[in-house]
């Protein structure tokens, strides 16, 4: 049984041995996915400063190449006109793989923005894809706990990454190319089982082949453009931060990266049912106003000295809130066309990597000279999304799309 032999429809999946449904295959891939990701995120701003010497102008610059491939996701909907998502999803899983692999080998600025973009290429093609595979294999009463395991099976992935260098590291006197290869080679590894594993499954709801951009998305549009800006300012710069200035070594690092996701296994099913209960519009302002409080501590940290222990705390509670992040999938799963899914999912990640674009490179020239008004910039986005976020409505639906709606039928 492979995924290059027959077709399977979703219901007749559902007969299969568990290893063998969609289900399984969606808990594989967000177990490879975070073996490279987590490994290269883990080691990157070690390597970056120790092998090319980086400052806060690199940094910003490696990751505005990095984000590159997310501005160009709506490229997906053209693949998709020649390979089926299934099929795409392994095949940019394999790249993120391959490229993480040989990251070590490349330790140049030049070297570093190659295996970068190539990594970032399948990164944030698979994302684009399996985002829009988890909203089709999975029914909507079920999506907010089923996408929750899907993050717990991503943070065990990435807490096995993690755990191995934070063990190994020092008492096996591991190399950044060794971590590299054996992180990367485990996601190639996994996307073969994969492609060799499974057969193709079928969704009932045929996906469109072109740009879908709806005027009833728009609060869902907004949602994600905010969301990437934030995520840009975390990810570029709350980890540099703790190396930078508080000189935080490769295990000590990547042993704040284990706690975060340790945090995330226990929390992710849970937060999984506290959505399916309070619904998106509570969870998403949840974690917007809890953004906003922690960014603004970060800025504190630069304003009042505070000390690294402080710095670690708010660095695993930053990411526990952005595990709620999935609740606005969920949102836009109420109220999509079912065959909007696949092209809506590669135009989200196209929005949500508009400022990924300019913003690293921009904020890292701000970071030389008020790293804290970085911070600062990161607390007004995500109290902003806390207002956008309040328009959602309890019960979102094709027609409800926002209590906008709402209030202006009540007014007819």
């Amino acid at each position: 049984m492979t995924l290059f032999s027959s077709q399977v429809a979703l219901a007749d999946a559902e007969r299969y041995p568990f290893y063998r449904r969609p289900i399984f295959l969606l808990f594989l891939m967000a177990a490879a996915m975070p073996l490279s990701f987590a490994t290269w995120s883990a080691l990157l701003n070690n390597f970056v400063i120790e092998a090319a010497a980086f400052d806060g102008v690199g940094i910003g610059w490696l990751h505005t190449v990095r984000e590159i491939p997310g501005f160009l996701a709506v490229g997906v909907i053209a693949l998709l006109l020649i390979l089926r998502e299934q099929v795409l999803a392994l095949i940019a899983l394999a790249t993120l793989g391959a490229a993480t692999a040989v990251v070590a080998w490349f330790p140049s600025f030049q070297g570093l923005l190659l295996t970068t973009l190539i990594g970032s290429i399948g990164f944030h093609y698979f994302e684009t894809i399996n985002q829009s595979l988890q909203l089709q294999w999975i029914k909507k009463a079920r999506a907010p706990v089923a996408i929750g395991w899907i993050v717990a099976v991503g943070s065990g992935a990435s807490l096995a990454a993690y755990g191995l260098i934070v063990i190994g590291w020092k008492s096996l006197e591991l190399s950044y190319s060794t971590v590299y290869l054996i992180g990367g080679g485990a996601t190639l590894l996994i996307a073969l089982y994969c492609a060799l594993g499974f057969r193709k499954f079928e969704s009932p709801n045929p996906q469109r082949r072109k740009l879908v951009l709806r005027r009833r998305y728009w609060l869902f549009y907004a949602l994600e453009f905010m969301s990437g800006a934030r995520r840009q300012i975390f990810v570029v710069f709350a980890a540099f931060m703790m190396v930078e200035r508080f000189g935080l070594e490769v295990h000590e690092i990547t042993a704040l990266f284990l706690l975060n996701y340790l945090a995330s296994m226990a929390f992710a099913p849970l937060m999984g049912k506290a959505v399916s209960i309070f619904g998106e519009r509570r969870a998403l302002v949840f974690e917007y106003s809890g953004l906003t409080l922690v960014f603004l501590a970060y800025g504190g940290i630069y304003f009042f000295e505070w000390g690294v222990i402080l710095a670690a705390g708010l660095y695993i509670l930053d990411h526990l809130f952005f595990a709620l992040a999935f609740a606005l999938r969920t949102y836009f799963q109420k109220i999509a066309d079912p065959g909007d899914v696949a092209p809506t999912a590669a135009v989200a990640f196209t929005i949500n990597h508009i400022a990924a674009v300019f913003l690293p490179a921009l904020l890292g020239y701000l970071w030389i000279n008020s790293p804290g008004s970085v911070f600062g910039l990161a607390a007004i986005l995500a109290a902003a999304s806390v207002a956008l976020a309040a328009l959602i409505p309890r019960h979102p639906a094709p027609g409800r799309e926002t209590v906008l709606v709402q209030w202006f039928r009540s007014r007819d």
